[in-house]
């Protein structure tokens, strides 16, 4: 499959501009986009050619992709199908399955397989690694194996299945879970509670639920509402769950505990394995507490903070923990970054940083050590010290300055900085040596 054309209509913004990131290295990537300036600019900014016409870009695609809002797919795909080139492939990536799929199988020529795919995950994900992607294809002609091996091969979580089997699960997924989320935040709101004063009283798993909710709700409403309006199985799922806190509802109202609590045990014991649930959430809540005690217990210490989202690191000494916060001393500069958008990083990872974005110094060190002193144990002992990047003995000297029972050796030391170097001198006084 490589250096086939991919090309990928909008690929100027969402899930379409972070499908660029994952193809550009493996194929020739084209993109559209609807606002060609913006288009052209994501283009050259991306490293990736960019097209005006969808048309054109289907006529020279080995393998297009839809990526458009729900609403305008089955349009698109009306307006490129003529144009797709005999033996090439068509994939859509939206979260509903039976209407583009119904439209591939009417509007494509028989020359061209299509295979309806569902990413299930959003335009913030930055590894492809155990990801869920689910295939509908009706038929299965020679692009799927392709596709099917490409994707294994990304380590991606693979369910094929019928797109009304799709649609169906993604009611529950997607349209019954954001439209109880969306439900809450909207309660919250027309309550006026100020989320910023719950802080002081949330427990974890509240935290967590909160995130959750503030997650759903910051997407792109139009899609929301897309995903909610365009499955045939949402009219269904919204009644249901409207009966279901009405049900709720007045048997509290009505100080029917009895209700209440068969309500509340059909719920517990239809949510299928509780105890691989406490698991789950309970590692998600060591995790945050892990992550700020760490912090908390290296205010003082020199830490490198990895932003998750622009992948860039920053280094210094951790001055203090402001809330949610961390302020960062980086030299004479102080940063502030949110430590819900940072990845600590390992002693490993920081060491390798370290060792290939800061300046390294070179010291000689002269000693003089007894003759019968092993120099393979002095260079190993050495490099155990931390920041120490090398050593290696440059002269081995005997004369009539140094007595016959002693031996001057002299070190080359490479080290992240002069105070790492003055180290290896006061280990060498320790094994006895005298610094020359």
């Amino acid at each position: 499959m490589i250096k086939m054309n991919v090309g990928i209509i909008g690929g100027s913004d969402g899930l379409g501009k972070t499908l660029v990131y994952y193809f550009r290295d493996e194929f020739e990537v084209y993109i559209t986009g609807r606002d060609h300036k913006k288009g052209r600019s994501v283009a050259n900014e991306l490293n990736v050619n960019y097209i005006e016409s969808n048309a054109g870009l289907a006529n020279i695609s080995d393998i297009l992709v839809i990526s458009v809002p729900i609403q305008h797919t089955s349009n698109v795909i009306r307006e490129v199908a003529p144009f797709m080139k005999s033996g090439s492939l068509m994939v859509d990536v939206t979260s509903v399955k039976e209407e583009p799929s119904k439209t591939m199988e009417e509007c494509l020529p028989e020359s061209v397989e299509y295979i309806p795919t569902h990413p299930v995950f959003g335009p913030r994900t930055t590894d492809l690694t155990n990801q869920v992607i689910v295939l509908t294809a009706e038929k299965k002609g020679k692009w799927y194996p392709k596709v099917y091996d490409y994707l294994a091969g990304k380590n991606m979580r693979i369910i094929e299945t019928s797109a009304e089997k799709h649609d169906f699960m993604m009611s529950i997924v997607q349209v019954l879970t954001h439209f109880s989320f969306i439900s809450t935040a909207s309660a919250i709101e027309k309550l006026k509670v100020d989320l910023s004063e719950t802080e002081d009283y949330e427990s974890p798993i509240y935290n967590l639920m909160i995130d959750m909710i503030a997650r759903i709700v910051s997407q792109n409403p139009y899609l929301t509402y897309n995903i909610q309006s365009r499955n045939s199985n949402g009219p269904k799922i919204r009644n249901t769950f409207a009966e279901a806190v009405l049900e709720l509802r007045d048997a509290i109202n009505n100080k029917d505990d009895e209700k209440f609590m068969e309500i509340a045990l059909q719920a517990t014991k239809h949510m299928g394995d509780i105890t691989n649930a406490l698991g789950r959430s309970d590692k998600a809540i060591r995790a945050l507490s892990y992550e700020y005690n760490y912090l908390n217990d290296s205010i003082g210490q020199e830490v490198g903070l990895k932003h998750i989202y622009s992948g860039k690191i920053h280094v210094g000494i951790l001055e203090e923990i402001d809330g949610k916060t961390a302020i960062l001393r980086d030299g004479n500069k102080t940063k502030k970054l949110r430590i819900a958008n940072i990845r600590i990083l390992l002693p490993n990872e920081l060491y390798q940083w370290k060792l290939d974005n800061t300046p390294k110094k070179t010291g000689y060190i002269s000693c003089v050590f007894p003759k019968n002193v092993h120099v393979e144990t002095i260079e190993n002992t050495v490099m155990k010290l931390d920041n120490i990047i090398d050593i290696k003995l440059t002269d081995a000297y005997t004369g009539p300055q140094i007595d016959e029972k002693f031996i001057s050796l002299t070190f080359e030391v490479t080290a992240m900085s002069k105070e790492d170097i003055a180290r290896v001198k006061e280990l060498f006084t320790g094994f006895g040596g005298v610094i020359r």
